[in-house]
């Protein structure tokens, strides 16, 4: 993690990291103001809060009440070297735990990653550089030494080069790469969380047999982000940007409506108009770039190839944002290589929805099959050890596709987590699964996978399948573990070269009677982006009419200009969100496009608290009474915003009464809710307060820090492909 540092008055220091700042001080005695604690301190606290942490998480999975347990630490100095020091946690827990608890809580107290890197001794190097800013030295600890040649399995380049390549790649954006953790409960399983140092939106994770597998997985994964502009999806760009010669790359192509909104001529074909079109709904401001927001400037389409004559198509960037999030991009050595992890994350992902939707019943892989496959035995023979058993499963249905399917089943909280993996090697493809399957997860956060059912409705469900596309943990149904599988074992193998294997999956999509739409990118090292309509979609076709993320245009800079409205233009605004039927606990900031800090009013702002605090500047209180009580009835707001509700309630409900007096209650409702508070509202209600909470912006983003840490990311992206625009 990077932490800036800046010098402010006195001996006062502020360090900024993510989205947060923490300001230090020293004690009078040393000259400071003693006006926050010294660095030291925090570095002792940090030890308790980390131990307390893991007591906190202990106890969430086991669900223990955490009520009556206490923490403390003393860190006992000694006398004749005081670098020399003993911290000493104490932990007070009730009669009503078990001493298999017991045992258990101090187990985890243990694993506090703070002592873990203080015993481990951490190396400080320190060296002047000409620009903070500048200095993009990628900051990862996995260095490959000189001679290092370690291939694997479905990759052109040794392991230690496509590191070397992709960070590289990465520097020369003038892009920090750090790691943020790592992860290895089980021999060969690897996975990491890697991102921007400057702007921690930009992050991906990776995974892999050994650390250096799990590294190359999350670069890749990071590259292909950046080339099909992954990482900035369905945010504003900025006026900067949106104004720009090129908004996504450049030789992308803009369209405007016809006059009666209909689709223009040029952008999809056929094919894909059948798909997107069926019933000639689909206007042409519905495909207007969320992005960039310039609706005089139209539709911004993105050349792909047809795979089946190599014509050119363009598809807008609006259809590929809204209905395929991440799914059918990668990054790899060569085009060759990317394409086949491209097409088999596409494979493995409609073939996993397919088993899920129809609740199929896979075969079992046979031991003697794994047994090949020592390595990959060791992770599954340690996770059943840690009480977790596991059924490995082909997914191939008959040898058609090149999926494997490992499913964890945990006995204590009755719940089943599926996971997937597709290669044209059988032995990648399970290898894949099993990695999978713990990428980011500890055995505690195994705890909180669905349940099983019956139910097969709730297996259905369009928002089933994306929440298994988003972390696998959907629902599954009971009628996937039956013994009757509907499908014989296949031991099957479409391994070859990188341009067989993709040749060979190619081919199953053309068997199956798809067409492919393939982008590639090798400006910025060698990424593809493959579409397969009416397959590798994650949401469904109806969202590009019905819920399509340009509805941002119809509110974006009104909300972004909040405190400049005028009451005509205000009361405009929320007419349209009453008018709209969009969900009242729909966030503002996925609404319209901007990364709002989320320890903010703002980040934390939905449309019915926008509604609300509308309508007190409006001075209608009966409708603002109404979802005052809404609020405080359903919404998950921070103690401090509930609070202020809860006093708006009162005051509403006094100032609503014509029998009541606010003087008579003012003394006592100060003493309930503060006097800072109070004024907030009593000031909302009389109109001299008008959005509390919630600082001005406006188009410019000023203020607004996370966003345009966002928007600086996407300008180093942006720039690159303006200086390699031949490239395009």
């Amino acid at each position: 993690m990077e932490i800036k540092v800046n010098f402010l008055d006195n001996l006062r220091l502020e360090a900024k990291f993510d989205d947060f700042t923490v300001v230090a001080d020293q004690p009078i005695r040393y000259k400071g103001d003693g006006s926050a604690p010294s660095p030291f301190d925090y570095f002792l606290a940090s030890s308790a809060l980390c131990a307390a942490y893991f007591v906190k998480v202990y106890c969430v999975s086991r669900e223990i009440p955490t009520e009556g347990i206490r923490l403390s630490q003393n860190n006992i100095v000694d006398p004749e070297n005081r670098y020399n020091q003993i911290f000493q946690i104490h932990v007070e827990l009730p009669d009503s735990i078990s001493d298999k608890d017991r045992q258990g809580i101090l187990r985890s107290i243990d694993r506090c990653t703070v002592k873990k890197v203080v015993q481990t001794g951490p190396e400080f190097k320190i060296e002047t550089v000409e620009s903070l800013d500048e200095d993009a030295q990628a900051m990862l600890m996995v260095k490959p030494a000189d001679g290092d040649s370690t291939f694997i399995l479905g990759k052109d380049l040794p392991l230690e080069q496509t590191i070397a390549n992709m960070t590289a790649l990465l520097e020369d954006l003038g892009m920090k790469i750090e790691i943020s953790s790592w992860r290895n409960l089980v021999p060969n399983v690897w996975s990491l969380h890697i991102r921007d140092a400057a702007s921690p939106m930009c992050f991906t994770n990776g995974k892999g047999s050994t650390k250096e597998s799990a590294l190359c997985s999350a670069l890749g994964e990071f590259i292909e982000r950046l080339n099909c502009n992954f990482f900035y999806n369905d945010q504003f760009f900025g006026e900067e940007i949106a104004n720009a010669e090129f908004v996504h790359y450049p030789h992308e192509k803009w369209f405007k409506p016809g006059p009666d909104d209909e689709l223009p001529e040029g952008i999809l074909d056929e094919y894909t108009l059948e798909i997107y079109n069926p019933d000639g709904e689909l206007a042409g401001s519905n495909l207007i770039d969320t992005n960039s927001g310039n609706v005089e400037r139209g539709i911004c389409a993105i050349p792909y190839k047809r795979h089946s004559d190599g014509e050119t198509v363009y598809i807008p960037s609006n259809l590929i944002e809204n209905l395929f999030l991440s799914n059918g991009m990668s990054a790899g050595n060569n085009l060759d290589e990317a394409k086949v992890q491209c097409l088999s994350e596409i494979f493995e992902r409609a073939v996993k929805r397919q088993i899920i939707e129809e609740e199929i019943a896979l075969p079992e892989v046979p031991k003697e099959v794994l047994a090949k496959y020592p390595s990959i035995m060791a992770g599954i023979e340690a996770l059943e050890a840690q009480g977790f058993p596991l059924v490995i499963k082909d997914a191939s249905l008959g040898g058609q596709f090149p999926v494997m399917c490992v499913t964890l089943m945990n006995p204590r909280t009755g719940g089943v987590f599926a996971s997937f993996g597709a290669h044209p090697s059988f032995e990648v493809a399970l290898e894949r699964s099993l990695t999978e399957l713990l990428q980011g997860r500890s055995f505690e956060g195994l705890n909180d996978v669905q349940k099983p059912t019956f139910n097969s409705m709730a297996v259905q469900e369009p928002e089933n399948f994306v929440e298994h596309f988003i972390d696998s943990t959907g629902v599954i149904s009971w009628r996937f573990f039956s013994e009757k599988a509907d499908y014989d074992f296949v031991e099957w193998d479409f391994s070859g070269s990188n341009e067989q294997e993709s040749a060979a999956l190619f081919g199953i999509l053309e068997e199956l009677g798809l067409e492919a739409y393939v982008a590639e990118f090798t400006a910025i090292g060698n990424a593809c982006r493959i579409l397969v309509p009416g397959y590798s979609e994650v949401y469904p076709v109806t969202d590009l009419v019905w819920d399509n993320t340009n509805k941002a245009l119809d509110y974006r800079e009104d909300i972004l200009n909040l405190h400049r409205l005028s009451d005509s233009q205000l009361a405009d605004l929320i007419e349209r969100l009453e008018e709209s039927e969009l969900d009242n606990y729909t966030d503002i900031k996925t609404l319209i496009g901007i990364e709002f800090d989320e320890n903010t009013e703002w980040g934390q702002l939905t449309i019915l608290e926008l509604k609300l605090l509308g309508y007190l500047a409006l001075g209608e209180l009966e409708a603002a009474i109404e979802l005052v009580e809404t609020f405080l009835q359903y919404n998950d707001n921070t103690v401090d915003r509930n609070l202020f509700y809860q006093a708006m309630q009162a005051v509403l409900e006094i100032a609503l009464d014509d029998e009541l007096e606010l003087e008579d209650f003012n003394y006592n409702l100060t003493r309930m809710f503060g006097k800072e508070r109070m004024d907030q509202v009593i000031g909302s209600i009389n109109g001299s307060v008008r959005f509390a909470g919630l600082t001005p912006t406006s188009m410019k983003l000023e203020g607004l820090d996370r966003h345009l840490r966002l928007i600086d990311s996407y300008k180093k992206l942006h720039q690159a492909r303006a200086r390699l625009a031949d490239k395009y």
